[in-house]
């Protein structure tokens, strides 16, 4: 045991990737259901550190992965997170913030009785909203690594206890969700037959069909043309149409004329469907209605497949690195579309570093302002705030000039999943020595007061929303983003039909992660270390 000691101690990267490896290992071993996922590498971290001290990195290498896995975040969600601040997300988001207001008072509470430390605490309210970012937010306020002993406690509690209560919620209210009508996009041709239609332009038809309806091709003639707004539909002509709901394709049918499955799609002669990725920069960030391709070659776009969704090509939709466009094209032009698209797929794994570095240093130095708070001196949103908050912005930007924010999902996904691996691995070996000593002093009262905190997120926003009759698929994706961790988020997923839980998950998670990390300097601007 010696030995390994020694080993570890005096090769500090090679016991980080160990923490890492082993922590990731033991993190996908599933219990009917139930997984640690990436915190595991935290308690692999804390047995490392309890064996071996003087193993951990530098902590510039944990501040370093939070930065990266919060800008990533920001950059995914930006668009999601400001949606989320009108309309029925404002209430949703208000619901989060009342259960973390709730959470935070559980937490005093217990301060209060039980004489806990300000850091302990803050820490434990971390762990229960299994939220990385506040916790940075503590130990930077309690200048020490004292939130690290809490969070690892309540960690735990905040991934099982929100799948626990949503698994009674639903034994209790049986809920009855319908799944969408469709899935994806549709795809149909139609001969014309109305009278109303016959005569008018395409843009004046295009104009009165159903919302999630677009016309992508007319058929004249016995020739397949991309639908200019100007063309005059004429009887028996046909069009193609593409619609994002089962609803509003059958009264689009019903209103043209009648199905004419493949009288199209037969004919390639003129118009052919192509897949190609977005990966120039030129192109990235520019609205549909914004593309000019050069010569003037006609095209028409089917949809826009980002991830593993099909969006509705409306002229506002921005391109993101990796988005598939499927267009109709002539394919005498196919090498003209490839290169003023890029098309390639090496492209939609890279992004700017110019662009990530400039928004990074922008949330650092936003990090290091202070802002007086009434009653509590100043507080500043430190390393784990600031990044995040302009990133969100950025997120949304999408574009600001010639510079490209986003960044392939792909990269992103790496980008902060290495990041908050290095920040758990670093903070769990720099803290195993002082967890194993406080929770053999205080194990079994800090495990309660972090099941209390936990219990207070969850009920208050389960409860509290559904006598607010929030539907019961976005009650489910609020309280997971009020908590935090994407495990309880593909939990909710698997529970309803819709997409619901992920929608509310990407709507919630950023405001409340803001909202943790201001909560969390405050308990310890109020308690001391």
């Amino acid at each position: 045991m010696e030995l390994l000691k020694t080993l570890l101690e005096q090769n500090q990267l090679m016991s980080l990737f160990l923490v890492i490896a082993l922590g990731y290992a033991i993190g996908a071993l599933n219990f009917r259901g139930f997984s640690l996922g990436v915190g595991a590498v935290l308690f692999v971290g804390l047995a490392a550190g309890t064996l071996a001290p003087k193993a951990a990195p530098p902590g510039l290498i944990g501040s370093l992965g939070l930065v990266m896995f919060l800008y990533g975040i920001g950059i995914q969600y930006g668009k999601n997170f400001f949606a989320g601040l009108s309309g029925v997300g404002r209430k949703y988001n208000f619901l989060a913030l009342g259960a973390l207001i709730v959470a935070s008072g559980i937490a005093w509470v217990a301060a209060y009785i039980f004489n806990l430390p300000a850091g302990y605490l803050a820490g434990m309210f971390a762990g229960a909203g299994t939220s990385t970012a506040t916790l940075q937010a503590a130990m930077e306020a309690a200048g020490n690594n004292n939130p690290a002993v809490g969070y690892s406690v309540a960690y735990p509690f905040g991934v099982i206890g929100p799948i626990l209560c949503m698994y009674v919620a639903i034994l209790l209210l049986k809920p009855r969700i319908e799944a969408p009508s469709g899935t994806g996009l549709d795809l149909s041709e139609v001969v014309v037959r109305n009278p109303e239609a016959i005569g008018r332009t395409i843009g004046e038809v295009g104009a009165v069909l159903p919302p999630g309806i677009k016309v992508i091709a007319v058929r004249q003639q016995h020739v397949n043309m991309v639908p200019r707004p100007n063309i005059i539909i004429e009887e028996g002509n046909v069009l193609g149409i593409v619609a994002d709901n089962k609803e509003g394709l059958e009264k689009a049918l019903k209103f043209l004329g009648e199905a004419s499955p493949g009288s199209i799609a037969k004919d390639r002669k003129d118009l052919d469907y192509v897949r190609l990725f977005a990966s120039k920069p030129s192109v990235v960030g520019s609205r549909l209605s914004d593309l000019r391709v050069p010569s003037g070659a006609e095209y028409s776009i089917l949809h826009v497949r980002r991830g593993d969704a099909d969006l509705l090509p409306s002229p506002d939709l921005i391109l993101e690195f990796g988005d598939r466009v499927g267009m109709l094209l002539n394919r005498a032009n196919l090498a003209i579309f490839r290169t003023y698209f890029g098309d390639s797929i090496k492209g939609t794994t890279e992004f700017s570093y110019v662009s990530v570095g400039i928004g990074m240093v922008l949330g650092v130095i936003l990090g290091l302002i202070s802002f007086p708070m009434p009653g509590l001196g100043s507080m500043k949103l430190g390393l784990a705030g600031g990044p995040l908050l302009v990133s969100l912005i950025l997120g949304k930007l999408g574009r600001t000039g010639g510079m490209v924010w986003t960044m392939p999902v792909s990269a992103n996904l790496t980008l902060r999943n290495f990041g908050l691996t290095i920040f758990l691995a670093q903070v769990g070996m720099t803290s195993g020595e002082k967890f194993v000593m406080t929770v053999q002093q205080t194990g079994f009262l800090f495990l309660g007061v972090s099941a209390a905190i936990l219990l207070g997120i969850v009920l208050t926003t389960l409860i509290c929303g559904h006598l607010m009759h929030i539907p019961f698929d976005d009650l489910l994706g609020i309280t997971a983003g009020v908590t935090g961790n994407p495990a309880i988020t593909a939990y909710a997923a698997k529970q309803v039909p819709t997409d619901r839980p992920d929608i509310g998950y990407a709507m919630i998670f950023p405001g409340a992660t803001i909202i943790k990390i201001i909560i969390a300097q405050i308990i310890i601007a109020l308690g001391g270390n």
